[in-house]
Order: C-alpha cells, then sequence, then structure tokens
C-alpha cells in the first residue's frame, strides 16, 4: 500500500522567483503570484504546511487592467470611526501606491489564517527594475 508523505515545515526549503508584471493583466499576474507563494506548483504540496516560495516582483507600477476599470474600481478603507471610510480610484492608487494593488489582489487569493500572513511577508514588490534580494539567488519566472 502506499502512502501519501506529508511534507513537514522543518523538511522545507523556501526558494525565491522573480517575476516582472510590466504590461501584464493584474488578475493573471495575481493569481501566478499567490501559486507560487502558496506552493501549488509544487508535486508534494501539504494544505497545511507553508511550502510556498518567496516573490519578487518588478514593475508594480506598469501593470494593466482591461476594460473600464482603471476608471472605474475602487480601493476601499474604513478606520472604524465614523466617516472613517475612505475610497480611493484605480487612478489615484496606481500614481500614489502601485505596490498597494497588486498586494491587494494577491492577499484576497492567500489563506485568511497564520500561513496566509505569512506567505505575505514573503512578497516583495518594487516599481523599478531593480532589488536587493540577489542573495537570495532567484530565479526569473516568466508569466
Amino acid at each position: 500500500m502506499n502512502k501519501t508523505k506529508m511534507v513537514r515545515r522543518e523538511d522545507v526549503d523556501h526558494k525565491w522567483f522573480v517575476v516582472d508584471v510590466k504590461d501584464k493583466v493584474l488578475g493573471r499576474a495575481a493569481t501566478t503570484i499567490a501559486t507560487l507563494l502558496r506552493g501549488k506548483n509544487r508535486p508534494d504540496f501539504t494544505p497545511h504546511t507553508d511550502l510556498g516560495a518567496g516573490v519578487i516582483v518588478l514593475n508594480c507600477d506598469k501593470v494593466k487592467v482591461t476594460g473600464n476599470k482603471a476608471s472605474q474600481k475602487v480601493y476601499k478603507s474604513f478606520s472604524g470611526y465614523p466617516g472613517g471610510q475612505k475610497e480611493v480610484k484605480y487612478n489615484k492608487m496606481i500614481e500614489k501606491k502601485p505596490e498597494h494593488i497588486l498586494r491587494h489582489a494577491v492577499k484576497g487569493m492567500l489563506p485568511k489564517n497564520s500561513i496566509g500572513a505569512r506567505m505575505i511577508k514573503r512578497l516583495k514588490l518594487y516599481t523599478g527594475t531593480e532589488h536587493g534580494h540577489s542573495a537570495q539567488r532567484p530565479e526569473v519566472i516568466e508569466i
């Protein structure tokens, strides 16, 4: 009888990947990044263990959206106080905080628990083409 091998946290080694999202569609790029962070691309994927890789994303400010989302998509935040809800459209957000757009999309695709919180910490976002993670020896991934 064959037994399924469950990977333990001690046995995991987190690889690192570099993804360039210049002129890529936001949702398509986010699903690829979330898959790498979660580790679902690995043959030994175990849902209750954090097997994912670290992902370095370049050119966050050059990501594209389709249709009328550039003028209609809204990011909402709420401080908890009366009148404390803020709405920022995609056009303003891409100018002010382009990293927030991709982080928001990827975070929504990860588990909503402590494992997901550890995964999102391994997501490094940059607006340019330079990053300071050469010590991790990341591999380049095409989307």
